[in-house]
């Protein structure tokens, strides 16, 4: 049984951010019911980085486990009175419409919590539910953009690189996961449900407590130059840097240790708090002009004999084979009845007693509509009548 076992979750989120918090819950026993059209999420339709499963898309599968699938019409009377009726049997409920569409689909805060006062209500949006950029596309690389956050590596000169993966869609979600968590517990101790507002421009601006902090306290601008350092904010060298056959990484090392490693005399004997800052550009120079003499391998061994700072830098072939992600467990395998046999990033918190697992994979669209209204109390002659009349879709399994 998971820690969260027993309670409900309606997941009217679509995309990357809602759906990944909404799994995370799952993940934890919630029974997450996925309320999405008819014709199914629009993520099932897309293909992320052209991986198209069998049935259902990649990135879908990946966003989706641990959840069932209620296939329904908000934009039909039945169908938004089936959601009423399931609002009043859930303890939390996650949506990410742009600001103003839930209210004319029925679903915003005042309309359920006036039919289930002690429901948790998470609104998720690009920029918040008002201001003037309320309306703007809330998506991933605009958000990076508006941030700052690219701005703090690179060269100076050259366009901004975004993260190499979904940064603030991930961060978003963990921030509804830990806000959605958070009310529960309140409810759980006061009776009280209430809306939980989380938006993406505020949870990628807040992980930067640090950086923000060194500008607006300490008045230290973001300064790019001329090498390619991964963050402004820290001392050279810092980086990436090309080996024989690959890259390493190297965070802050000792300029004496480096020296004599890389068998370069102009590191030594520097100030490395001085040295890191004022000639910041040389110090990289310098090091990557030593690497590409040797493979990485050989690299990571003297480093780590030196106890220097580094890291190989990984494709996700070599990450998924890392013997420390099997030892942890990191990724987790089910079966699944369309895609076969699925392997996955799972859930990275470890309960010493209420472990989490995979107890289904994602759903087909409307798969679990039946059964789902059954248990909401409708009969099967109720459901025919819902499926005839296209407020709800009644897929494979159902």
């Amino acid at each position: 049984m998971g820690i969260l076992s027993g309670y409900r979750v309606l997941d009217c989120s679509i995309a990357m951010a809602g759906p990944f918090a909404a799994q995370r819950l799952g993940d934890l026993g919630a029974d997450v019911v996925k309320v999405e059209p008819v014709t199914g999420e629009w993520q099932r339709h897309v293909a992320a980085g052209g991986a198209q499963g069998n049935k259902i898309n990649v990135s879908f599968l990946s966003l989706n486990r641990n959840k069932r699938s209620l296939a329904v019409d908000l934009k039909n009377d039945a169908g938004r009175a089936i959601v009423h009726k399931l609002a009043t049997q859930a303890d939390v409920f996650i949506q990410n419409y742009r600001p103003g569409v839930a209210a004319r689909l029925g679903v915003d805060y005042e309309s359920l919590s006036t039919l289930n006062p002690r429901l948790v209500y998470v609104s998720m949006s690009g920029y918040g539910e008002d201001g003037p950029h309320a309306q703007r596309p809330g998506q991933d690389l605009l958000l990076q953009a508006m941030s700052g956050a690219m701005l703090s590596a690179g060269r100076a000169g050259e366009a901004p690189l975004a993260a190499g993966q979904y940064l603030v869609d991930a961060v978003t979600a963990y921030t509804a996961f830990e806000g959605a968590l958070a009310a529960l517990l309140h409810r759980e101790r006061t009776g009280e449900g209430q809306k939980v507002e989380v938006n993406m421009l505020d949870a990628i601006t807040t992980i930067q407590m640090q950086e923000l902090s060194v500008f607006t306290v300490g008045g230290k601008p973001q300064t790019r130059s001329a090498e390619p350092h991964a963050h402004v904010y820290i001392r050279s060298p810092y980086g990436t840097f090309a080996t024989a056959d690959g890259y390493v990484a190297l965070a802050m090392p000792d300029l004496d240790a480096l020296s004599h490693i890389l068998e370069e005399p102009r590191l030594a004997g520097l100030d490395p708090e001085s040295a890191g800052w004022d000639q910041r550009d040389l110090l990289f120079q310098l090091v990557r002009e030593a690497l590409p003499r040797k493979n990485t391998a050989a690299w990571m061994a003297e480093f780590d004999a030196a106890g220097i700072w580094a890291a190989p830098v990984y494709g996700y072939a070599e990450l998924v084979d890392d013997p420390q992600i099997a030892h942890n467990g990191t990724m987790v395998e089910y079966d699944h009845p369309t895609e076969g046999r699925i392997k996955t990033p799972g859930f990275p918190i470890r309960f010493q007693r209420t472990p989490s697992e995979v107890s289904r994979g994602a759903p087909l669209v409307g798969q679990h509509s039946a059964e789902i209204l059954v248990e909401a109390g409708y009969s099967r002659d109720d459901i025919a009548r819902l499926d005839a009349a296209g407020a709800i879709h009644l897929g494979q399994g159902s």
